[in-house]
């Protein structure tokens, strides 16, 4: 059985509105092994990054509020730690990466100020080490000039520069775990490949632990060991990242692969899954991907699946592999 550095069990979380109480995570279950880098994956808003601000607990009560569950880090329930405790483990243990760099960093500060500040908080370090530090962290993702770099403010950098130095600044306290929201949705393909480089090969030199949100699966394919599949709130499959591309069993992460263009095949018209994503406030019964299933039979609209093994490693939660 893995040992996960981080394990999340039964995690759901609501946001209570005026429209009604919206259930954006449903009984989430899902593991972390140390020095593995995890793809999740699911359209927009299938709950991807509320489930990623919730390892931290950066969900904003009210509206939102964690209902049930507990998230594991290295056996301890970060949902039940103190505010002081949770500040240590913020950064030092587990850092995140935003989606856009640009609201995630200050302009009205330099780049320099902003990197010193989140190394001397965390790791008590002078002046002088904290520079020292900034600046080899930003040798280690590939930006030339780093003392100029410094300097400047992050309007004066491009894209891919304001990614690479939001990386650098939050491996620079060489966390366990590193959770990445989409940090190359908004970058070129040429910049987004060295990102993804960069990325990989900090992760894998210091073990560090990496949870990749993404709703790209060519991206997956490039980088993770392992892969889980949301849709409207749940993981509907989860396996080896060979597995998902080989034997995907889920009806849902079938219509995704099939959805992918291929080079050497031509097609008058893109595949595409029936219907839409439904609305959280008042998800399907049973199965919530039932409505948009094809291969659909009787218990779907009643019963909720269970994470099921179908293989050594590989999980799924649909009838089609019920146990029992």
């Amino acid at each position: 059985m893995q040992e996960f550095l981080l394990e999340i069990k039964d995690l759901s979380v609501r946001f209570f509105t005026n429209q009604g109480i919206v259930e954006a995570l449903e009984s989430v279950n899902i593991g972390i092994g140390r020095g593995e880098i995890l793809g999740l994956v699911g359209e927009s808003g299938c709950g991807k990054s509320v489930l990623a601000r919730s390892i931290l607990r950066l969900i904003h009560d009210p509206p939102g509020k964690i209902i049930a569950g507990q998230v594991l880090f290295k056996g301890e329930d970060i949902l039940k730690a103190s505010k002081k405790r949770l500040q240590q483990i913020r950064g030092n243990n587990i850092s995140m990466i935003f989606q856009e760099p640009m609201t995630s960093l200050n302009p009205v500060f330099t780049v320099g100020n902003q990197m010193r500040e989140v190394v001397q908080l965390h790791q008590r370090l002078s002046s002088e080490k904290a520079q020292e530090t900034c600046v080899r962290m930003l040798e280690q993702v590939k930006i030339p000039d780093p003392e100029k770099i410094l300097d400047r403010y992050p309007h004066e950098l491009s894209g891919g520069m304001r990614q690479r130095v939001m990386i650098a600044m939050e491996l620079s306290c060489q966390p366990d775990l590193l959770i990445a929201d989409e940090p190359t949705t908004a970058l070129d393909v040429t910049i987004q490949a060295q990102v993804l480089t960069v990325l990989s090969d900090l992760t894998r030199r210091n073990r560090t632990s990496l949870l990749f949100i993404t709703h790209d699966l060519g991206v997956v394919a490039q980088l993770c060991d392992r892969v889980a599949v949301m849709y409207a709130g749940e993981i509907v499959e989860e396996a080896p990242v060979l597995d998902i591309f080989s034997s995907a069993q889920h009806p849902y992460t079938q219509g995704l692969l099939h959805a992918i263009p291929l080079l050497h095949e031509e097609r008058e018209t893109l595949s595409v899954i029936p219907g839409i994503v439904p609305g959280l406030i008042k998800p399907p019964g049973g199965c919530r991907f039932h409505p948009r299933c094809l291969k659909r039979f009787h218990p779907c609209d009643r019963g909720i699946p269970k994470l099921s093994q179908v293989n050594s490693g590989h999980h799924v939660a649909c009838h089609l592999y019920a146990e029992g």
